[in-house]
């Protein structure tokens, strides 16, 4: 039987294009073009999925996920709309929205979404265990780890870098687990907001916060019985871990706002790509936590450890999308399968799968050849590698960097210093010397000038040192110029972090005419860290 979807949108032609998409894909879709018609529909059929704009000419997507939780309807959500904003992401996030997608609605975006919230168990258990198992002796060997402890209900902490398939791994505990026929439920922590972690992870009940309408179950709840899949776990907030500590000890929890305890029958499946014992060295991550996650943990290896499963995966991929698009696969010579195995894939399965899908959507011609595919593949990563702090150590004195901005920073104020104490050395041996070894008469000479640093270009370079050669006995240089400085005056400046890193931010939304995306992009964090920087500095 087909899964049914409603299209709840006011621009018909945007409807249209969107209905033809899903119904290519398999699904039985209806419309509508305001709120009233989309509950007539609700009250007389059943739908497996719901994608509504936010504004309409009657009532808004908002409104209609308000009545949904109302009339208890556990139908998933997706908000669209070209007003995308933050205020309604969160809200509708708090009311139980899937996801949110700002338009213009891209075909791919939108059906992976789709096929995501709607892909059915037994589908994902037969995939997942096909494209994991391979040949290669690391990738066998972390296959066969998570089907030995898949049985029992210990927690499990798998390791690997981005696109390794981690959740993969993941499933196929779950799937070879006494737990199969229950939820499996992956939660990425670094997409949560912090203000809703608590209660994307346990609930809520009706009233607890604002635009809290109707109960509300977490992570926790809709895995009961099953598995919870935390992946990038070092992201998680400081102040959560604590809370998911204490679930994982005492077997209970809370949902915000209520005070009634429930159990939590789940078993937990942990994934990161950091390195955990740095995260607890900083003070990131606790270290009673990691003991509890990493009972056993799971090493993924990346693409480039396992070699031998290039080509095969390459094969898969091509072999789906052949079937996925209705064309004959691609195939690679010999030569441009050694280009293929000779890449380093940063991306790892991830990046070969998209490239993959990009060659046989593109091409034309199904022989690629190493041509062909050298125009697919980006320039090789191992010559864009640049070098980093190793371990995270600055000196001696255990100063950490959080970030390549940070360490800008204090190159700035390590050159200050340095300059400092250039002038009081000067000074001094200036001051030893005395009149009697100077010449009599001459001009003011630079006895230093500091190189001009281009870093950063909101803090001032410090100024050219220009120092009198001629000394009274007192110790104090003659003025003969308005730019000779007073040997026994020496004033320290000194540069606030925090206003440097505001003047920082006001050029960059500044330059980008108040654009909070470039801006961040601009300074190279993220844009949730750039709206917290300018709420903190009153720059809004």
């Amino acid at each position: 039987m087909k899964k049914r979807i409603l299209i709840v949108e006011d621009n018909i032609t945007l409807s249209q294009i969107v209905k033809d998409w899903l119904e290519r894909e398999g699904y039985a879709v209806a419309t509508s073009i305001d709120e009233p018609y989309a509950r007539k529909l609700l009250r007389k059929e059943s739908f497996d999925l719901i994608l509504s704009d936010v504004r309409l000419p009657q009532g808004d997507g908002i409104h209609l996920l308000e009545w949904i939780n109302k009339e208890k309807r556990d139908i998933p959500f997706i908000i669209m709309t070209e007003y995308a904003s933050v205020t309604d992401a969160v809200k509708a996030i708090k009311m139980g929205a899937k996801d949110y997608l700002a338009k213009p609605v891209f075909h791919e975006q939108l059906v992976e979404m789709v096929k995501e919230l709607l892909k059915p168990v037994s589908t994902v258990r037969c995939k997942e265990k096909e494209l994991f198992k391979r040949t290669s002796p690391k990738a066998m060997e972390a296959m066969n780890m998570a089907e030995l402890v898949a049985p029992s209900d210990i927690s499990v902490l798998i390791l690997g870098a981005n696109g390794t398939g981690k959740e993969s791994v993941a499933r196929t505990i779950h799937f070879h687990s006494n737990r199969k026929d229950k939820p499996f439920v992956a939660v990425n922590c670094g997409a949560i907001p912090h203000e809703l972690a608590a209660s994307t992870f346990f609930g809520h009940a009706k009233g607890a916060f604002t635009g809290a309408d109707a109960d509300k179950g977490g992570c926790f709840e809709a895995a009961n019985g099953g598995t919870l899949f935390l992946d990038e776990i070092g992201t998680l907030p400081y102040d959560m871990q604590s809370s998911l500590l204490r679930v994982l000890q005492e077997g209970t929890f809370m949902p915000v706002g209520s005070s009634v305890e429930r159990v939590a029958d789940v078993r937990i499946v942990a994934a990161t790509n950091e390195n955990m014992e740095k995260a607890i060295a900083e003070g990131r991550f606790r270290e009673d936590l990691y003991y509890r996650l990493n009972t056993v943990p799971i090493k993924v290896p990346s693409l480039r450890e396992r070699s031998n499963d290039i080509a095969l995966l390459f094969r898969k991929f091509a072999s789906d999308f052949a079937e996925k698009y209705r064309m004959p696969a691609i195939q690679l010579t010999e030569d441009a399968r050694a280009m293929l195995l000779a890449y380093p894939w940063p991306g790892n399965v991830r990046q070969l799968k998209n490239i993959t899908e990009q060659i046989s959507i593109i091409e034309t011609h199904r022989e690629i050849t190493p041509a062909i595919l050298q125009r697919y593949l980006p320039a090789q990563a191992m010559d864009n590698r640049l070098p980093m702090l190793f371990g995270g150590k600055a000196g001696g004195g255990g100063k950490t960097f959080e970030s390549e901005r940070e360490i800008l920073y204090q190159v700035l104020f390590d050159m200050r210093r340095d300059v400092t104490e250039l002038k009081k050395l000067v000074n001094t041996l200036m001051a030893e010397k005395g009149a009697s070894t100077m010449p009599t008469s001459a001009t003011p000479v630079a006895y230093f000038q500091e190189p001009s640093y281009d870093l950063m270009p909101s803090v001032p370079a410090s100024p050219t040192i220009n120092i009198s050669p001629m000394v009274h006995p007192t110790g104090s240089v003659s003025r003969m110029g308005d730019d000779i400085q007073d040997t026994e005056e020496y004033v320290e400046e000194t540069l606030s972090l925090d206003e440097v890193e505001k003047e920082m931010i006001r050029k960059a939304l500044e330059r980008h005419h108040g654009k909070r995306k470039n801006a961040a992009k601009d300074l190279k964090i993220s844009e949730r860290t750039l709206y917290r920087k300018i709420k903190e500095y009153g720059l809004e």
